[in-house]
């Protein structure tokens, strides 16, 4: 299996920049301001040279909410037991979680995916690596195999759905506990404290929040040593020691989405931290990205920030389940109409804005 990832990652390729910059002239030709649109006309031009062609496709579009279980719930870091993880999985399942909804809105498919949920779940799509991590304050969260299949589910599933035809992905999760998991891999990832990029996840209390410090940076020493933040581990390492299983998923889904040339929005914190690891893996993976939106949890700004992104949303969102992923779908419809408006300046017998030097 470690064989296979490797070759999948050689065959990524850059961007095309000149499509780039070949759909910029489209949206400058439309009767309106240059850039009047400002980054939602940067991320549709991007968009264009992942997709290889000036002629933009977004009908067709999915988020991947991968589901799992997360062991360091043991250390009693969450207020939510782990229960809860198959509820929020079985409700999208059955079409009736929040990013359901968000997702009607805006004609988006979401494929709920258990990769480690202790109990499977009907109507999730199975692809469990193992019945949860383990707890990653006492022993390795999986083993090497495990982190290298989730990764290959990632990106196979990114595979399958654009063989149906999808031309943008979403990503989202759903695991108890994994903003702890993410809070580790982001001090190892930055190389800050755990006090720096650790929030409150689903609303921990002042105690509560500091008993997730505390265990967060013990768990870092047990497994990496006192200097684990000033150190530069692998990807792999970074995952079998801390999990998880939804995160090594997501992982795979941004190169994946590098891979097979789709565009992959970036949701919350979690989501961000997997494009983190991504780019570590192969940093051509960022060019594939799109950043939605700020979230609370305090490393998801710095994670957008190592990856080069501006987030387009300032909601202080804290949901997950890919509901900022789908918020951006919407604005990007809308700006594409403007992409494909025939009421160009030609058409309207005006000469058009130049861009001045340096523009």
């Amino acid at each position: 299996m470690e064989k296979e990832l490797e070759n999948k990652i050689k065959q990524i390729k850059p961007v095309d920049r000149q499509l780039e910059r070949q759909a910029k002239a489209v949206f400058d030709a439309v009767f309106k301001p240059i850039d009047g649109l400002g980054r939602l006309e940067d991320i549709l031009c991007r968009i264009a040279a992942i997709q290889g062609s000036c002629q933009i496709l977004l009908e067709k579009r999915a988020v991947f909410v991968f589901c799992s279980d997360n062991g360091i719930v043991q250390e009693h870091i969450s207020q939510s037991p782990s229960k809860i993880t198959r509820v929020v999985a079985a409700n999208m399942a059955a079409g009736k979680a929040s990013i359901n909804r968000m997702a009607a809105c805006c004609h988006t498919k979401v494929v709920p995916v258990d990769i480690g949920m202790q109990k499977p779940v009907e109507g999730c799509l199975d692809y469990r690596v193992t019945n949860g991590t383990k707890n990653f304050a006492k022993e390795p969260a999986m083993e090497r195999k495990e982190v290298i299949k989730a990764i290959l589910t990632g990106i196979e599933l990114v595979f399958q759905y654009k063989q149906k035809g999808y031309n943008l992905f979403g990503t989202g999760e759903m695991g108890i506990g994994n903003t702890t998991t993410t809070s580790a891999l982001s001090s190892l990832l930055l190389k800050l404290s755990p006090q720096e990029v650790t929030g409150r996840g689903a609303g921990l209390s002042d105690i509560g929040l500091a008993r997730k410090y505390k265990v967060i940076e013990e768990a870092l020493v047990f497994h990496f040593g006192a200097d684990y933040n000033k150190q530069e581990y692998s990807v792999i390492s970074m995952l079998e020691k801390v999990g998880g299983l939804d995160i090594a998923g997501l992982t795979g889904v941004f190169l994946g989405g590098a891979l097979y040339q789709v565009p992959v929005i970036i949701d919350g914190v979690i989501s961000a931290c997997a494009a983190v690891l991504a780019a570590r893996i192969c940093p051509i993976a960022k060019q594939y990205m799109l950043a939605s939106h700020l979230g609370k949890e305090p490393a998801h700004e710095y994670l957008l920030e190592e990856l080069g992104l501006t987030p387009i949303i300032h909601g202080d969102l804290a949901l997950g389940e890919g509901t900022g992923a789908v918020l951006l779908i919407p604005m990007l419809d809308m700006a594409l109409s403007v992409y494909y408006n025939q009421e160009t300046f030609v058409k309207n017998h005006i000469e058009a804005y130049k861009r001045q030097k340096g523009d």
